[in-house]
């Protein structure tokens, strides 16, 4: 304090050089010229040491909610997640957890063990609307109802087509409707006709789960990160993708005749796949077939992109098991974005959004488990109760707040 004392002298001394004098006490020409201002907004009080603490961190209110849900935890051991939340709820305000993040709290401290629920997270509401204007902007896929060739062999086509020019890129017959089978066929198409700016496609699987963050899987998660956008159809709405369906409704000619095998009714489908694209006039494109209209002027390539999230978002890499480790807490984001990078945009309180690219993952509570086992001790978690507290908690259970 004395030699921040002494410098200010010197500094006001008249024709004093502050740089010469940063240099002889040893420090950088801003904070010489901090202490200077200092002095002169609050005088001598105005040189003493500050704290370098933040002002506000957005995980100290956390640390506090979490010793809250230890400490009613342990004084009412009957009580669930949804009763401690509700007794929370009151006491914080806006800031108070979730039940699904009370439970997951004492699930990590131990306190309770419990098989996570299925839940619906994710639908679509609204029918999103696309303005085709150019060949692979937009391609449509979609299984086609199954039949048996003669054989007794299941045949179901996994159809694609170009919204554009209805041209239709492929009428595969696969074996099954996994992951695997539908990433190698639309691989196949990327590389004769490259990567479509966009995918429509229905909730089911594997495109779509309805029990996942943004409705992802393993395989459209794929598809967003090679940069293609994904537009689902509402759930129970066919009409969403009508001309898709319509074209399935002429490859219906094939399951009235079915052929010997899959094998035969495979070249069966060739045929009629060179018939819709080459000869058959199509009304909406003015009488011409898809073949004239459908054209690839520029291949994009098969790349796999990286995220790009704001600066001042966190990120966080997506484990095996489909959780990710933040301040000390582990949360479950989705199996199907395990190893990829997510953005998590801080919004108030304990929450964050989650996003994939563009993707909205919708928000997720973090509970600070770092400071817990310090703030608990000083909170008198594990020693004496507050007994207006508790007598504050029983009165609000009891009136069903």
């Amino acid at each position: 304090m004395s030699l921040k004392l002494k410098f200010v002298e010197q500094a006001h001394a008249p024709g004093a050089n502050i740089a010469a004098l940063c240099r002889e006490y040893g420090i950088s020409r801003q904070t010489g010229h901090k202490w200077l201002r200092r002095h002169r907004e609050d005088g001598p009080l105005g040189l003493v040491e500050q704290s370098r603490r933040p002002r506000s961190s957005p995980l100290s209110k956390a640390e506090d909610i979490v010793a809250a849900i230890v400490e009613l935890r342990d004084r009412r051991p009957s009580w669930g997640p949804d009763k401690i939340a509700r007794v929370l709820a009151v006491r914080f305000g806006r800031e108070a957890p979730s039940r699904s993040t009370v439970a997951r709290v004492l699930k990590r401290l131990g306190k309770v063990k419990r098989r996570r629920p299925l839940a619906r997270l994710w639908t679509v509401d609204e029918r999103e609307h696309v303005e085709v204007r150019a060949p692979n902007e937009l391609w449509t896929i979609d299984f086609k109802g199954w039949w048996k060739a003669d054989n007794g062999q299941l045949c179901e086509p996994l159809t694609v087509r170009d919204a554009y020019s209805r041209y239709v890129l492929a009428a595969k017959l696969v074996a099954n409707k996994t992951r695997g089978t539908v990433k190698y066929v639309l691989q196949q198409l990327f590389k004769e006709h490259g990567v479509p700016l966009a995918i429509q496609c229905d909730n089911g699987s594997p495109w779509v789960s309805l029990q996942a963050r943004g409705g992802l899987t393993r395989l459209s998660a794929w598809l967003i990160s090679l940069g293609i956008r994904l537009i689902r159809s509402r759930p129970g709405c066919p009409q969403d993708n009508g001309g898709h369906e319509r074209m399935h409704r002429d490859l219906r000619e094939l399951q009235l005749r079915p052929a010997r095998s899959r094998t035969s009714q495979q070249f069966e489908c060739d045929r009629w796949l060179v018939d819709f694209n080459h000869v058959r006039p199509h009304a909406a494109l003015g009488g011409k077939t898809p073949a004239e209209v459908y054209r690839v002027t520029e291949k994009r390539p098969i790349a796999v992109a990286l995220p790009n999230y704001a600066p001042e978002w966190r990120t966080r890499r997506v484990a095996t098991t489909g959780a990710i480790s933040f301040d000390g807490d582990h949360i479950f984001i989705s199996i199907a974005l395990a190893g990829k990078l997510i953005g998590l945009r801080y919004e108030g309180g304990l929450r964050w959004r989650a996003f994939f690219f563009g993707v909205d993952l919708g928000t997720i509570e973090v509970a600070s488990l770092n400071g817990v086992l310090s703030t608990v001790a000083v909170s008198g978690v594990n020693g004496s109760v507050n007994p207006q507290r508790a007598a504050h908690d029983d009165a609000l259970v009891s009136a069903g707040t």
